[in-house]
């Protein structure tokens, strides 16, 4: 393949519906380097299985250069026996791609960092070197038995003429794919699908989009790689990561199918158990308002929402939760109406006629500013008594 005929040689793939796109999902990688996180073997089995059981294609298990603990994690993960591809990650070193030998993994994943200021300030190299490591390395990872993914760290801040190049020289070495790395978060989505649309133009290879929430973009980034041509896309549960972290493998799932109908595979019925679970392996909550997976998502309180929600659901909801294992949940508040009022009293058995749910709307209004939540079920039962009772003694008197 000659990089000047062919630069131009076939569009981007416009094609949306019904395309498959393969989650490669880094929490057991990418996730556990997230300042402060480190899974334990055990945890990192109940991840792994948790992910295959939901039907995600292939997991990023580790780095063997780390060493022979990391190596007998990566060693457990495969003895479970996945459906699932196994990836390990390596830098562009022989001794690291070695590190990689007889660990039953199917890829490796061997990483260069491709934009002019690494080169210059981390590595002191230049771009000849990326060419020539591509082309002499990439032979050795495959003699492992391996098929390769050549990964373009700073990919973002690369030129992209340079980039093409490398897709050409990892093309010609016998890789099977290139992952688009946006290593500090830092590309919007219009960026994305011109570089990943220009990759796609050049090269038959798999493309990877592996993208960083810094600027909070990551899932519009990998929705955008998508539309231009990727193949592959990088995740993590709950958006897991370093600084910013990843693009959330609920958030990406869920908007390739609602969004342009490309399919994953993935069961997010399954979701919340693993949500939970790596939460509590990495110590980091899931926030209240996290799309998905936050409590607070399907919850309700507006009386316009709620009205509207017991008459139709569709009326106020984008999917239907039961897709991501959710429900929706009703409360009262300050912003509530008296049909969600009187929705309330009725879950608990509790009958309220139109006019008692608007006398117990501003008893419930002051209760939700004073304590700066929505009361609970004992509450508004001695609301309810409350209530009742002063209508009682309006009578006697």
């Amino acid at each position: 393949m000659q990089y000047d005929d062919c630069r131009n040689a076939r569009p981007p793939d416009n094609g949306h519906s019904g395309r498959k796109i393969i989650i490669d999902d880094t929490t057991l990688r990418d996730g556990e380097q997230s300042a402060g996180v480190a899974f334990t073997l055990d945890e990192k089995l109940d991840i792994a299985r948790r992910l295959d059981a939901m039907g995600v294609p292939e997991l990023e298990v580790g780095i063997p250069a780390m060493g022979s603990r990391e190596c007998d994690s990566i060693r457990a993960v495969s003895s479970l026996g996945l459906n699932a591809k196994l990836v390990v990650w390596s830098r562009m070193r022989l001794g690291d791609i070695e590190a990689c030998r007889n660990l039953k993994a199917d890829l490796i994943d061997i990483s260069i960092s491709v934009s002019d200021i690494h080169l210059a300030k981390k590595l002191k190299k230049d771009r000849d070197w990326v060419l020539r490591s591509i082309r002499e390395l990439t032979p050795r990872a495959l003699d492992l038995g391996m098929e390769v993914i050549v990964g373009c760290e700073d990919a973002s801040r690369a030129d992209l003429d340079f980039l093409l190049k490398v897709a050409e020289t990892a093309e010609l070495a016998g890789a099977r794919r290139l992952r688009y790395a946006d290593t500090l978060g830092v590309m919007e989505p219009f960026g994305v699908h011109e570089a990943i649309a220009s990759l796609r133009s050049v090269c038959d290879l798999e493309i990877e989009m592996h993208a960083h929430d810094d600027l909070g973009l990551a899932t519009a980034n990998t929705l955008a790689a998508c539309r231009a041509g990727a193949t592959h896309v990088n995740t993590t549960v709950n958006g897991l990561g370093e600084r910013a972290g990843n693009a959330p493998l609920e958030e990406v799932a869920l908007g390739l199918a609602k969004l342009y109908g490309m399919h994953t595979g993935v069961d997010l019925s399954l979701f919340p158990a693993l949500s939970d679970t790596v939460a509590m392996a990495s110590g980091r909550p899931v926030a209240w308002q996290k799309s998905v997976v936050g409590a607070g998502v399907f919850t309700h309180e507006a009386g316009i929402h709620v009205d509207g929600l017991l008459k139709d659901p569709d009326t106020y909801q984008s999917f239907d939760p039961s897709e991501v294992g959710r429900q929706h949940s009703l409360v009262v508040g300050k912003h509530s109406g008296a049909h969600g009022i009187m929705a309330a009293y009725a879950g608990m058995g509790l009958a309220l006629s139109p006019a008692q749910a608007r006398e117990l709307l501003p008893d419930i209004r002051a209760f939700a500013e004073q304590a700066k939540r929505s009361p609970v079920e004992h509450e508004l039962v001695l609301l309810y008594h409350r209530l009742i009772g002063q209508a009682s003694a309006d009578r006697v008197h």
